[in-house]
């Protein structure tokens, strides 16, 4: 093949972490014994849906007691309502002692705040009643239940984990030489979301290595440069709407960082490799062959790009690559996707 300069996009490639867009991890309220599990796991629950039931019994003769305690106090106050208006005539007519009516005015207030106490208690017993059934924070997948029916439950234990995943996060490190190439824009409001391509939107290359067909954008950068390993951590987001990423895969993140305005490209299968050293065979005059080292940069799907070592026009032999330097060969023009076959003499 006769290189030739052309514009070519170089893609960067980051190994990335998903995870749900929110983590709600879903405890108990109140200590009790767990009577139900009334979602099926896995499957995706609506915010506020009921997940769990926890014994109501107790919270039911708490919420009783404390309501009967409130009209206790309600009927001390209509008591010391009935003092009052008894003994203040009397006061005023000199029939009765002042101190007597300034503790008919401090038990009045002391009624008071004890119906406030007592009504306090009952809100507290009908909340702690309504935690008895525990709720989801969120709408996403319901994870496996950690808790079983019949365990005692506290609000230290997890029962589950309710992820929203549509859509859903994917985390990388990006070293900070990177970072700065685009830091300007980070920071910049509205620009953020074109970090390398142009608003081309960032690719998800998943385990398999088939490549999701959604794109993603930049979410956040973090707060800091991490001095261990010299990277900033970066959030992007993709849409999720069938389910297909979960939280905890592995997957790469890749992006068009930068554009080659006059790149030479040959196959991969051009290039050899021997001892850290890269070289390529071309075509001088006569079709003799000759080795020329290369330094290769970046790959193009399966391409690498030749920063020195060739010049525009250079022939390059990209099957047979087994000729030995200073044989004439007899070559045919390179076709694409052509199987490699042995090189002619």
């Amino acid at each position: 093949m006769t290189v030739a300069p052309q514009q070519v996009t170089v893609a960067s490639e980051w190994v990335a972490t998903l995870d749900g867009f929110v983590n709600a991890q879903i405890r108990s309220q109140v200590p009790g014994y767990l009577t139900a599990r009334t979602y099926r796991e896995g499957t995706v629950v609506r915010k506020g849906q009921v997940l769990f039931e926890i014994d109501p019994r107790p919270f039911e003769a708490a919420l009783e007691q404390a309501r009967a305690r409130l009209a206790e106090t309600q009927v001390q106050v209509g008591r010391v309502e009935t003092d009052l208006k008894r003994d203040r005539p009397l006061v005023e007519q000199h029939a009765l002692a002042q101190s007597q009516l300034d503790n008919d005015l401090q038990a009045q207030l002391a009624a008071a705040a004890a119906v406030k106490s007592a009504q306090a208690a009952v809100a507290t017993a009908e909340l702690n009643l309504a935690y008895t059934k525990v709720t989801a924070l969120t709408g996403g997948v319901a994870a496996i239940a950690t808790a079983q029916i019949g365990d005692l439950v506290s609000p230290t234990t997890l029962l589950t984990t309710v992820s929203q995943v549509d859509p859903i996060k994917a985390y990388f490190p990006l070293s900070e030489q990177e970072y700065l190439k685009v830091a300007s824009r980070i920071n910049t409001p509205g620009a953020a979301s074109r970090l390398w391509s142009e608003g081309a939107g960032l690719r998800l290359v998943l385990a398999d290595g088939s490549v999701y067909p959604e794109r993603g954008t930049f979410y956040a950068a973090d707060r800091e440069i991490d001095q261990k390993t010299g990277t900033i951590r970066i959030s992007v987001t993709f849409p999720n709407r069938k389910g297909t990423l979960r939280p905890g895969q592995y997957a790469r993140v890749r992006a068009d960082t930068r554009v080659i305005a006059d790149a030479l490209l040959v196959p991969q299968r051009a290039v050899t490799e021997m001892q850290g050293l890269r070289s390529v065979k071309v075509l001088g005059d006569g079709n003799k062959v000759s080795v020329r080292p290369v330094t290769a940069t970046n790959r193009v799907g399966g391409d690498w790009v030749i920063s020195q070592g060739l010049k525009p026009g250079d022939r390059v032999i990209v099957d047979g690559v087994g000729a030995a330097d200073g044989v004439v060969v007899n070559p045919s023009p390179f076709t694409p996707g052509r199987p490699a076959a042995p090189a002619g003499r």
